[in-house]
């Protein structure tokens, strides 16, 4: 074999090695990035969780709006690429415990019986106006002392929450806007985001208020972070406080 085939070989050979080392590597890479999204999620190979819908309010019961439609198509892809199941289930029928399952629960306590029973077990700083008629606080959130009223198609809120009761409970994710829209808003921010969100929250609970802006012109897509609001939604407001020391009296 002359120096010029043993070169050539060789050569062959190291490019053969430095590709195979190259696909460990990116594969290897790939794997630890499925596992970190999974163990965020809750969401091991082949199990099961569970999309929570909401009714449109004042309508039929199986009436979903379709931008919750579109919220909980986001949410599949997320389940899909940890590869994952869902089970879709209506909010007045999900009769599960929290924490067996991986729960996205969506939409506001007005329109989905589940979100209002989370909101006031799981975060009591929490409330929501969910009054009928007219008014300049309807569909106002209130987080702590704060409050954050609605402009509808200009300024809207939405709470994304990532809750857990313990290091082998499975997460229940919460998408709770004041239209449909900002449901939407907030699951797309939590697909663009997570890997963000996990490395700075980890598997632990969190509570964001979003602002969803001018959603007549953007739609679900311009979204800000207003604010970490964990400790003011899991802290018991005044009234909430009264209240329970007023039924455990009775």
């Amino acid at each position: 074999m002359n120096d010029d085939v043993r070169n050539l070989v060789l050569g062959v050979l190291a490019a053969g090695i430095s590709a195979a080392f190259g696909w460990l590597a990116r594969t290897y890479l790939w794997k630890r990035k499925l596992r970190r999204k999974q163990a965020f999620f809750g969401l091991p190979a082949n199990s099961e969780s569970l999309l929570v819908v909401n009714r449109e309010a004042g309508g039929p019961e199986l009436t979903v709006m379709r931008h919750d439609v579109f919220a909980l198509l986001e949410l599949s892809a997320l389940i899909k690429d940890c590869g994952a199941h869902a089970q879709v289930i209506a909010h007045d029928a999900a009769q599960q415990g929290f924490g067996e399952r991986t729960e996205f629960c969506v939409g506001g306590p007005a329109s989905n019986r589940r979100m209002a029973a989370h909101l006031h077990s799981l975060l009591p700083g929490i409330r929501v106006n969910t009054d009928a008629e007219p008014g300049p606080d309807r569909g106002a959130f209130q987080v702590g002392t704060e409050r954050y009223r609605l402009e509808s198609g200009k300024g809207e809120y939405a709470i994304l929450a990532r809750l857990t009761a313990g290091n082998t409970a499975r997460p229940v994710f919460l998408f709770c806007g004041q239209r449909a829209i900002t449901n939407q808003a907030a699951s797309r921010y939590l697909a663009r985001n997570h890997e963000r969100l996990a490395r700075k929250h980890g598997n632990n609970s969190f509570v964001l208020l979003l602002k969803i802006v001018n959603s007549q012109a953007y739609g679900p897509d311009v979204v800000e972070l207003v604010a970490d609001v964990t400790r003011a939604a899991q802290t018991p407001t005044p009234e909430a406080t009264a209240a329970r020391n007023s039924h455990r009296a009775s």
